[in-house]
């Protein structure tokens, strides 16, 4: 591998162009219109436009980018996450194009790309699963008949995607009515296939996931788990590793667990196997959930807690060499939590936020990392997702991560536009977080405290008045004028 094409934008561009360097691979960027400014465009040896805004016309257009890797004389092609990722056509584009594909094998990422025929195969596996029924006539009869015999109230999901399209909490059957062709119309709208499943509604379960790595020797090691129940709408929000939720022989059995579901599936590089967790202590019970055939937005938790880098290992995988630990080898130290930082708004619905950012500082210190797609100056578009960076703090223990993340939060300023870190603070402060007292309604049961908004600090309105009143660039007198921030006591407080 000697030029590597990266087929995405923002943070997670930026962190495959930083393994490139290590591993002494040029890399080439891409960007849409909306993107010639961005810092993964600068931070490339190369950087090509793909199309306009539009991430149909650019970053979804696989001859776009296949065009793109051959005019840059790319030999390779990292899907980052999102976006192209888990398709199957582009890896198989690639491969046509005489491309190495930083990712599975085709014939995996379909695999697990149907949610129905994953769950068969984690179970062919001996892999636990939630107890559902496929019907095999789709209709909304068959569907709701379905719910009944498993009993309400149940999960109608889609076979295709994730995210939480298509996919509807049904309670008794006058829901079955309404909901059932809800879910098959947006699952049909999203990813072009209406197929659904019905399977048992598992009450207050923990979302915990393993994160599984591959080579082309028959290597295959699982790097402990991530805790991802503190989300909402099916997004995550914030990830911690270890979890708080895991006796020793449940953390054994569901790697183990992960491990064969991706030999099933004849894996190869990096993925991930999430299942749900129902109970407490020895007598948990984990059931598969799906597998995502790819580099998880949390990768850098499991990165903190184990010691490795998740990034370069895909290169060497895919380059055609061994793996760089054996299972043996592999440990976890201390405790790591990731933050996601959003341009969106927690007390107005999340709505997502545009503009200028008059003002951007990273927390810098012992034991913190930021992985950010933005700098100062940069101008939010709502084109695309509004991950503005992550917030990655590792510590002896997970206290210690916690007061380490409460303190980075605090430390991180941001004006121009309005962002979730005061709800984070406040995430984190919970005393029910801080129990590790997690499930995957956490946000949605504690949701008015959380997103609550507080009077804005006079630091901060003292700071605002000091930037330019118009336009998205700071100006060099503004730069120059004494740092606010470096004075500010209570931001964020």
């Amino acid at each position: 591998m000697v030029r590597l094409l990266i087929a995405n934008r923002g943070e997670i561009a930026i962190r495959i162009i930083r393994a490139c360097r290590e591993a002494r691979i040029e890399s080439v960027a891409v960007y849409s219109d909306a993107d010639a400014g961005a810092p993964h465009v600068s931070a490339a040896d190369r950087a090509l436009r793909i199309g306009p805004a539009p991430a149909p016309e650019s970053y979804l257009s696989i001859p776009a980018l296949i065009e793109a890797a051959h005019a840059s004389g790319a030999d390779a092609v990292h899907p980052g996450y999102g976006f192209l990722s888990e398709n199957a056509a582009f890896a198989r584009a690639c491969e046509a194009a005489g491309l190495i594909f930083v990712g599975p094998p085709t014939d995996a990422i379909e695999r697990m790309g149907s949610k129905i025929a994953a769950r068969e195969l984690a179970r062919s596996a001996g892999v636990p699963v939630v107890p559902g029924i496929t019907p095999p006539y789709q209709t909304d009869g068959a569907l709701a008949e379905a719910a009944r015999a498993i009993g309400y109230p149940v999960l109608v999901k889609a076979a295709a995607g994730g995210g939480g399209r298509g996919m509807r909490t049904v309670g008794d059957d006058r829901d079955a009515h309404e909901l059932i062709p809800a879910a098959r119309r947006e699952a049909a709208a999203a990813f072009g296939d209406g197929t659904l499943y019905v399977e048992r509604l598992i009450e207050r379960p923990r979302h915990v996931e393993i994160q599984v790595m591959g080579d082309a020797h028959g290597n295959l090691v699982h790097l402990f788990e991530r805790e991802c129940s503190v989300q909402r709408r099916h997004q995550k929000i914030v990830e911690e590793s270890p979890s708080p939720s895991l006796a020793p022989p449940v953390r054994a059995a569901m790697g183990a667990a992960a491990v064969a579901s991706a030999r099933a599936a004849g894996y190869r590089n990096a993925g991930t196997v999430e299942f749900l967790l129902e109970g407490e202590g020895d007598a948990a019970r984990f059931y598969f959930l799906e597998m995502n055939t790819r580099l998880q937005v949390e990768h850098p938790v499991t990165e903190a807690v184990a010691g490795v880098d998740l990034v370069l290992a895909q290169l060497l995988v895919a380059a055609g060499e061994r793996l760089p630990w054996s299972q043996d080898s592999l440990i976890q130290r201390g405790h790591a939590i990731e933050c996601r930082i959003y341009a969106e708004d927690p007390a107005n619905g999340f709505l997502p936020q545009a503009g200028p950012l008059r003002l951007y500082r990273e927390p810098r210190g012992p034991g913190i990392r930021v992985d950010a797609g933005v700098v100062e100056g940069n101008t939010i578009t709502v084109n695309y997702d509004p991950l503005l960076a992550k917030l990655i703090v590792s510590a002896e223990s997970r206290d210690a991560a916690i007061e380490r993340a409460v303190a980075a939060l605090r430390e991180y300023a941001v004006l121009g536009i309005r962002t979730n870190i005061p709800f984070l603070i406040r995430l984190l402060g919970h005393p029910e977080f801080r129990a590790g007292r997690l499930h995957t309604g956490f946000v949605d049961a504690h949701l008015g405290e959380l997103s609550s908004r507080g009077p804005v600090p006079a630091e901060a309105l003292a700071a605002a008045a000091t930037l330019p009143a118009a336009g998205g660039q700071v100006t060099a007198a503004a730069r120059s004028a004494p740092d606010p921030w470096s004075t500010l006591t209570g931001w964020g407080r």
